[in-house]
């Protein structure tokens, strides 16, 4: 089934209105070299090679996106040597994905946040990035979608939590068994979340809309698992994987969700994900050997298990 993501956004969005964010917020400003891709991604006229100029004209977004492309999580039967070849073999729908993550990785390099972890931030983004890979698989959903709308959706934070410091730390404080999830604590006290914030950012960028409306949504939880229409779109996936728990505990229970799902779908073989995980992101991050991945907290989930 086909699904109408303008109308979609339309509905539930409407068009972009970034100005809803405090007016002294720096937003990350992407790579010139994205942001001319996007433009030429749009021109029929353009060839690959004029495409794969953009990126080659940017060192560091290029080897980000090589780095990206050649994982095992792609599969790769030739590696990628250049940005042209990258292109030719994914498609140029999805290196715009791919470049869209990298670019903004390399953007968020210059933010530091009072509040939140920033290693920890970006190695819990990529480790969901890699479920949300696997989870789409499995719904014969996009894949390369679900991935870049993962790495993306939090994107703000990091400045979210600085501008509005004293506001995101009595959320940080408040106990987890009396606190509400972070998009609802927003909404009740910004009268917006960093979900809706992000999408209308997104869009003003000129993003495509099923990105954006996966970005919107990537708090639903299971809730959009179930839905007739989404159930079994990108997502849904990249919902599914933004139960896995974050530094800043966004959600309450996101893990028992996760091994819920594992018990009542036997395709979602919970383990074997948070391997899979854990390992693709050590590849693109070999400096993450001290996060708290997935994988970790289900082994120390079942030793606690065992002692009882």
């Amino acid at each position: 089934m086909s699904v109408d993501w303008k109308r979609l956004r339309c509905e539930h969005l409407g068009e972009a209105h970034p100005r809803l964010l405090p007016p002294s917020l720096k937003l990350p400003i992407l790579p010139a070299a994205v942001q001319e891709f996007n433009r030429l991604a749009d021109d029929p006229e353009a060839s690959l090679v004029d495409l794969g100029r953009v990126v080659e004209s940017d060192c560091g977004l290029t080897a980000q996106l090589l780095r990206m492309v050649n994982s095992a999580a792609l599969g790769l039967k030739k590696k990628a040597s250049s940005a042209q070849q990258a292109i030719a073999v994914l498609g140029v729908r999805s290196v715009r994905l791919h470049l869209l993550a990298a670019g903004m990785q390399l953007a968020m390099k210059t933010h530091k946040s009072k509040l939140i972890n920033m290693t920890a931030f970006w190695h819990t983004n990529l480790e969901r990035a890699f479920v949300a890979r696997q989870v789409a698989e499995l719904l014969g959903a996009d894949e390369n979608l679900a991935f870049s709308a993962s790495l993306l959706h939090d994107f703000l934070l990091p400045m979210l939590t600085n501008e509005l410091f004293d506001d995101y730390l009595r959320f940080s404080e408040t106990p987890e068994d009396v606190r509400r999830p972070l998009v609802d604590f927003e909404a009740e006290t910004f009268g917006w979340d960093h979900a809706r914030a992000s999408a209308h950012v997104l869009l003003a960028w000129g993003l495509p809309d099923d990105l954006v409306c996966a970005v919107l949504w990537h708090h639903r939880g299971l809730q959009l698992l179930s839905d007739v229409e989404l159930g079994r779109t990108a997502a849904a996936a990249v919902a599914v994987a933004g139960l896995v728990p974050d530094p800043l505990r966004q959600a309450r229970g996101g893990l028992k969700h996760l091994l819920w799902l594992h018990e009542h779908w036997p395709e979602f073989d919970l383990p074997r994900i948070a391997e899979y995980a854990a390992q693709q992101l050590h590849f693109l991050s070999p400096a993450a050997g001290q996060h708290f991945t997935l994988q970790r907290r289900l082994e120390k989930y079942t030793a606690g298990l065992a002692e009882k």
